[in-house]
C-alpha cells in the first residue's frame, strides 16, 4: 500500500539542532549578547526561528538578528557544519527508490532555509521528487493540513504515505492527516514516551532503520483513529 516516503529534514534526514545551537549563538555574540543555554534551545526547538529567539535571548533585536543570520547560515553551509546528510542516510534513500518508493521532503523551514537542498548539484538531486516547506504550504505542523498541497499535487492518498519525523508535532500532523508515521529518535532531542502512541506506527533509533520497517511491511497497518474527547 505504501507508495511514498515523506521525510522531515531537521534531526531526521540530518542532525541539525546541535549545529543550529552553535550557529545562533554566533549571531548573538556578534550582536553583543550572551549566548543562550542549550536547555532553552532544546525547549524551543521546532518553533519558527524568529518566534523562538525572544525566548532564547529575551530583548534581542529581531530585525538585526534576521539580517545577520543568513550570513552565518551561509558560512556554516560553506564550511560543511550544517545540513550534512550522512552517507548511510543517502544510501537509505537510494534503497527506497530502488524498491519503487517515491521520496519527498516536508519541513517547517522557510523557503530560504531549504533552497540550497534543492539545488541541481546537491546530493539530494535525483533522489527527492518534491519538497514542501513554508513557501509552498499554507499550514505548519502540527496542523494535519500541512500535507494538503503535497497530496493534491502528487495525487497520493494518505494511506499510501508514511512520514518519518523526530517530533511529537510531526506525529500529530501525520496521524491527523491519515498518514503512517515513523518516529526517528536518533538526535536524542525527543523520547518515544513524548509521542502520542495513537499516531506512531513504528519507531527507530537511527534513520537507516526505516528501510527495514518499510520493506518488512511494518507500516502497512492503517493508522488508528484517535478517540474523541
Amino acid at each position: 500500500m505504501i507508495r511514498a516516503v515523506i521525510v522531515d529534514v531537521d534531526d531526521t534526514l540530518c542532525l541539525t539542532e546541535a549545529a543550529s545551537f552553535e550557529l545562533e549563538n554566533e549571531v548573538l555574540v556578534e550582536l553583543g549578547r550572551p549566548p543562550m543555554s542549550r536547555e532553552i534551545h532544546l525547549a524551543t526547538w521546532g518553533e519558527v526561528l524568529l518566534d523562538a529567539m525572544p525566548h532564547r535571548s529575551p530583548g534581542v533585536d529581531l530585525d538585526r538578528f534576521a539580517e545577520l543570520f543568513p550570513v552565518w547560515h551561509q558560512r556554516y553551509l560553506a564550511d560543511g557544519r550544517l545540513d550534512v546528510i550522512p552517507p548511510e542516510n543517502l544510501h537509505t534513500l537510494d534503497r527506497l527508490i530502488e524498491n519503487g518508493y517515491a521520496v519527498l521532503l516536508l519541513t517547517s523551514r522557510a523557503e530560504a532555509e531549504v533552497q540550497h537542498l534543492l539545488e541541481p548539484d546537491h546530493v539530494l538531486a535525483g533522489r527527492v521528487t518534491g519538497a514542501y516547506h513554508q513557501g509552498n504550504t499554507r499550514f505548519r505542523k502540527p496542523d494535519p493540513r500541512v500535507f494538503d498541497e503535497l497530496l493534491a499535487e502528487t495525487g497520493l492518498q494518505p494511506r499510501e504515505c508514511v512520514y518519518v519525523g523526530d517530533s511529537p508535532g510531526d506525529a500529530v500532523a501525520a496521524g491527523g492527516a491519515g498518514l503512517r508515521f515513523i518516529a526517528c529518535l536518533q538526535s536524542g532531542v525527543r523520547r518515544l514516551d513524548e509521542f502520542d502512541p495513537r499516531y506512531v506506527t513504528a519507531a527507530v533509533d537511527t534513520f537507516p532503520e526505516i528501510l527495514g520497517k518499510i520493506l518488512a511491511g511494518d507500516v502497512e497497518n492503517p493508522v488508528a483513529a484517535p478517540s474523541q474527547p
